[in-house]
């Protein structure tokens, strides 16, 4: 475990460092708040040992700061306080700030290893806890089957990129794109399959469209949806396009298509341009219902195809 300590007596500073050596962990040493304040940010310690009384800055500014510095639970670490006063207001000080233990000096070696080895387990606890609940947020937001983003993260990140959209006044683009004739798919292939081709069609979909603030979402059943963000409708076209071209390549054979033998993709797109004083709740519909309207397109042209349009307002 990595140690940061600030004491600013040299003679205390020395005899921790010796006790926290003793039992196995590295220390890094500063004199004063602010130090401890940037040691942290460049060291990332484990754990942190605050004395109270400092030049500079003192003890509970430098736990303010680093707390700040760890409102995400990724980079949470322990403070334990030192004090040469037991006094009930200077201990809930420090607790009120940040800290999570106190020393009180001249500090004891068995007291010390006790308190290292209770905030090493606190922390590990801490950070398997991080982990789960990083899980169960990942399978809140993720389609079972295909790994993609689901239908309520591809409608909570819709809305929020167009009151970014609305904010900025840049564009916003959205793809719906939809398996051809997957039933008849599912129906003559078996579930399997069906569910088998889903996951290779969503994975060549994750690496067509990887473009840092893309979404690729999982809209329903063999339905697939792509957010845009700042993308003209001439680049979401030429990114509709790539993915219809990348699904045909992978050549999964369907002979019960009338489109051709292996399985295909139609894509609908639409494009807003939205301003600050627009109606959100109403662009996303507008938005929704135009690229759906061209995905209906697609499909009447004989499917394995993209149509798009601009979304245009009444005033």
């Amino acid at each position: 475990m990595k140690v940061l300590l600030a004491e600013d007596s040299r003679s205390n500073q020395m005899l921790i460092l010796a006790y926290v050596e003793d039992v196995g962990h590295e220390v890094i040493t500063v004199d004063n708040g602010q130090q401890a304040v940037d040691a942290f940010i460049q060291e990332q310690p484990d754990l942190v040992i605050l004395d109270v009384t400092m030049p500079v800055k003192d003890g509970i500014q430098a736990a303010l700061e680093i707390r700040r510095l760890t409102l995400n639970d990724d980079n949470w670490v322990p403070i334990i306080f030192l004090s040469g006063m037991s006094s009930a207001d200077d201990i809930a000080r420090g607790i009120n700030a940040g800290g999570d233990d106190y020393l009180i000096k001249p500090v004891d070696a068995v007291v010390l290893g006790a308190k290292l080895l209770a905030m090493q387990r606190i922390a590990k606890m801490r950070q398997q806890l991080h982990k789960a609940n990083r899980r169960l947020k990942m399978m809140s937001v993720r389609d079972g089957l295909t790994g993609l983003a689901n239908r309520a993260h591809f409608d909570e990140v819709l809305q929020k990129e167009m009151y970014r959209a609305m904010r900025t006044e840049t564009p916003l683009s959205l793809i719906i794109a939809d398996i051809d004739y997957f039933k008849p798919y599912n129906d003559n292939y078996g579930h399997q399959a069906g569910d088998n081709c889903l996951k290779i069609v969503s994975e060549v979909m994750m690496n067509t469209i990887k473009r840092p603030g893309d979404l690729t979402a999982r809209y329903g059943g063999e339905e697939f949806a792509f957010v845009l963000p700042e993308t003209r409708i001439e680049n979401a076209a030429g990114l509709a396009e790539a993915v219809r071209k990348a699904v045909d390549g992978l050549a999964i054979e369907h002979a019960h298509s009338s489109v051709a033998t292996n399985v295909t993709l139609s894509c609908g797109i639409a494009s807003i341009e939205p301003h600050k004083d627009q109606d959100c709740d109403v662009l996303i519909h507008d938005l929704i219902e135009t690229a759906d309207i061209n995905l209906y397109k697609a499909k009447k042209q004989g499917r394995n195809k993209v149509a798009m349009t601009q979304v245009s307002f009444s005033n």
